[in-house]
């Protein structure tokens, strides 16, 4: 399993997901990111971000 804290990325948000592999992961904060944070796009420089904070659990 692996893991990805969205405070890593943007601080003070509490929000952290969960899946088997990254794309499951990438499907879970991109779905966040357009509902909690107001993203219509998600640049590929986030896209990055995330994958680089992403965990093994």
């Amino acid at each position: 399993m692996k893991q990805f804290a969205c405070g890593d990325v943007v601080p003070g948000c509490q929000s952290a997901f969960v899946g088997a592999d990254d794309d499951a992961i990438l499907a879970q904060v991109a779905t966040h990111a357009r509902a909690d944070h107001g993203l219509t796009e998600i640049p590929d420089s986030l896209v990055q971000q995330v994958r680089d904070r992403i965990v093994l659990v």
